[in-house]
C-alpha cells in the first residue's frame, strides 16, 4: 500500500493527540493543578510576596497553604467548598427539570417530529437549528441529532455526511447557543460569580447575563451552518453512491402527538402565569421600581425554569403512560442525577481548587499583576479579547471539558479583565464562542469516535481525516461568525443579557 506523506495541519494535529492523550481526566487534573498550586502558594510566601487588593486598597500577603492557618483552613474547609460550590445546586435543580423532560421522551419526540416534518427545502437549517437547540438535552442531543440527521438526508436523496456533519455542527460546535437558558448557563455563571469574587463578591453573574447574545447566535449560526452545508460540504461529497442503511429503531410513544400537544399548553399557560404575575402592580417577581433587572425574577429564574419542565414533562408523561403515579416522576428525576454523577465528582476537585486559590490570595495577585501588564504594553482593548478567544480556542485542543477549562481559566481571565474594566459576563461570552466552536475538531472530543462510527455506516472508508475535513470549515466560520457578531454587540451597545454591557 502506498504511504501517502502528511501535511503539515496534519502532523500538527498528530502531536496534539498525543500531548493530549497524555493529560490525566479532568479530575485528576484538578487534583494535580490543587497540589502545585500549594507548593507554589508555599514558594511565594518564602519571598513575603504581596499584592494590593484594587477594591479595598489593603495589602494582601499570599498565604502559605502548607503553614498551620493553611492547613487547619484546607481540612476545615473541605466539605463546605463543596457543598457551598454556587454551580452544583443550581447545575442539579436545572437538570431535575430537564432531565425528567428527557427520561419521559419529551425531548427526543420533539426534536425527531421537528426535523422529519420541516420542508425539504429547509431541511439543512432545521438540521443546525435543532442541533444548536439541542443542548438543552446536553451531550445526550451530540448523540441523537447527527445521525437523525443523516437518515434524513439519505431518504430525500442527499448526501447523509452532509447532513450528519451539519447536525454535529450544530450540537457540537454550537453548544453555547440556545434560545432557552440551558444547564451550562447555570454552570458557568457559576463558576464565573464565584471567580469574580476574588476581587468583588457583591458582583453576581446568572444564568441569563448572556442570554440576548445567546439567542442572537443561534439564528446567526444557523444561517452560517446551513450555507456552509449547501456550498461546500454538500458539493465537496458529491452524489451519495453508497448502499441503503436501515433506519435505527426508536420507542414509539403512545398519543405522543396529543402528548407534546397538551405539554406545549400547559407551558405556554405557566408561562403566561409569569408573565402576568411579572406586571401586575407591586408584583413580588419585580424590583422596588417595578422593573426586572435587577429584580426576584432575574435571582428566581433556576426555580422557575425547573417548575416549567416539569409542568411540560409531567404533562407530556402522563399524556403517553410514561407516568402513571408520582412515583414515576421521583424516578425519572432520580435516573438524570445518575447522569450526573461524573459531573458531581469532577465538582468536588474544582471546588477545592477555587477555593485554596482565593484564599492563598494568590487569584488577586495574578489578577492585578495581569492587568498591570497588559497596560503598561497597551493591550486593554477588543484586541485582547480576540487575542484570549484565540487562545481558549487553542487550549480546547488540549482540555475538552467546557466546565473544566472555564473552572482553570476564570479565577485568572475574570480578575484580570474585572481590573481592565471588562464585566465578568463578558468575558464569559468570549470564552464560551471560543470553546464551543472548536469542539466539533479537537482529537480529543469524547464523542468524535460516536460520530466516526456513525460517519462509517455511510462510508466504510470514512477516517479521521474524512471527519476533520469534514469539519473543520464549520469551525472556521463559526468562530469567525461569533467573533463578528461579539464585535458588533460591543460596537453598537446592545447588552449581552438583561443590564450585561462589555464594561463594568
Amino acid at each position: 500500500m502506498k504511504n501517502t506523506k502528511k501535511s503539515l495541519f496534519e502532523k500538527f494535529l498528530d502531536v496534539v493527540e498525543k500531548l493530549g492523550n497524555k493529560l490525566p481526566d479532568p479530575f485528576m487534573l484538578f487534583v494535580i493543578l490543587t497540589v502545585l498550586m500549594v507548593i507554589i502558594s508555599y514558594i511565594f510566601s518564602l519571598f513575603n510576596t504581596s499584592v494590593v487588593h484594587p477594591g479595598t486598597g489593603e495589602a494582601l500577603q499570599i498565604k502559605n497553604l502548607l503553614s498551620s492557618e493553611g492547613l487547619q483552613f484546607i481540612l476545615t474547609s473541605i466539605i463546605e467548598n463543596f457543598t457551598g460550590f454556587a454551580p452544583l445546586g443550581v447545575v442539579l435543580v436545572m437538570m431535575l427539570g430537564i432531565g425528567l423532560a428527557e427520561k419521559v421522551g419529551m425531548l427526543d419526540y420533539a426534536i425527531r417530529k421537528t426535523i422529519l416534518n420541516s420542508p425539504s427545502y429547509m431541511v439543512t437549517y432545521t438540521v443546525v437549528f435543532i442541533g444548536i437547540l439541542g443542548n438543552l438535552a446536553s451531550d445526550a442531543a451530540v448523540v441523537l441529532i447527527p445521525p437523525l440527521a443523516a437518515m434524513v438526508f439519505y431518504k430525500i436523496g442527499r448526501h447523509p455526511l452532509a447532513g450528519l456533519a451539519a447536525g454535529f455542527a450544530g450540537a457540537g460546535a454550537g453548544f453555547t447557543a440556545n434560545l432557552f437558558i440551558a444547564g451550562t448557563d447555570a454552570l458557568l455563571a457559576g463558576i464565573s460569580t464565584e471567580a469574580a469574587a476574588i476581587l468583588d463578591e457583591s458582583i453576581v453573574v446568572t444564568p441569563v447575563d448572556n442570554w440576548y447574545f445567546n439567542i442572537v447566535s443561534v439564528f446567526v449560526l444557523t444561517i452560517v451552518g446551513g450555507l456552509v452545508t449547501t456550498k461546500f460540504i454538500e458539493p465537496r461529497l458529491g452524489e451519495y453512491k453508497g448502499d441503503a442503511v436501515e433506519e435505527e429503531g426508536h420507542e414509539e410513544l403512545p398519543n405522543a402527538n396529543k402528548g407534546f400537544r397538551n405539554a406545549v399548553i400547559s407551558g405556554l399557560i405557566y408561562i403566561a402565569i409569569v408573565a402576568i404575575t411579572i406586571f401586575i402592580p407591586s408584583s413580588p417577581l419585580t424590583n422596588e421600581d417595578g422593573g426586572i433587572v435587577p429584580s426576584p425574577f432575574l435571582s428566581g429564574i433556576i426555580p422557575i425554569i425547573l417548575l416549567f419542565f416539569i409542568i411540560v414533562a409531567v404533562t407530556f408523561g402522563v399524556t403517553v403512560g410514561k407516568i402513571k403515579s408520582s412515583k414515576d416522576v421521583s424516578e425519572y428525576m432520580a435516573e438524570s442525577m445518575k447522569d450526573m454523577s461524573s459531573y458531581i465528582v469532577l465538582v468536588f476537585a474544582i471546588a477545592q481548587f477555587i477555593a485554596f486559590f482565593n484564599w492563598s490570595n494568590l487569584g488577586t495577585w495574578v489578577a492585578v499583576n495581569g492587568a498591570e501588564f497588559l497596560k503598561d504594553i497597551n493591550f486593554t482593548g477588543i484586541g485582547l479579547i480576540l487575542g484570549y478567544i484565540i487562545f481558549t480556542a487553542l487550549m480546547n485542543f488540549l482540555i475538552t471539558s467546557g466546565s473544566a477549562k472555564w473552572a482553570i481559566e476564570a479565577p485568572i481571565f475574570i480578575p484580570m479583565f474585572m481590573q481592565l474594566g471588562y464585566h465578568p459576563a463578558f468575558t464569559q461570552v468570549a470564552y464560551r464562542i471560543a470553546d464551543s466552536s472548536t469542539n466539533i475538531v479537537t482529537p480529543l472530543f469524547p464523542y468524535m469516535v460516536i460520530i466516526l462510527a456513525f460517519m462509517q455506516k455511510y462510508d466504510k472508508k470514512a477516517s479521521i481525516g474524512t471527519y476533520i475535513s469534514l469539519m473543520l470549515p464549520y469551525t472556521i466560520t463559526f468562530l469567525i461568525a461569533w467573533i463578528i457578531l461579539i464585535f458588533v454587540f460591543f460596537y453598537t451597545g446592545i447588552p449581552f443579557g438583561p443590564g450585561v454591557h462589555p464594561f463594568l
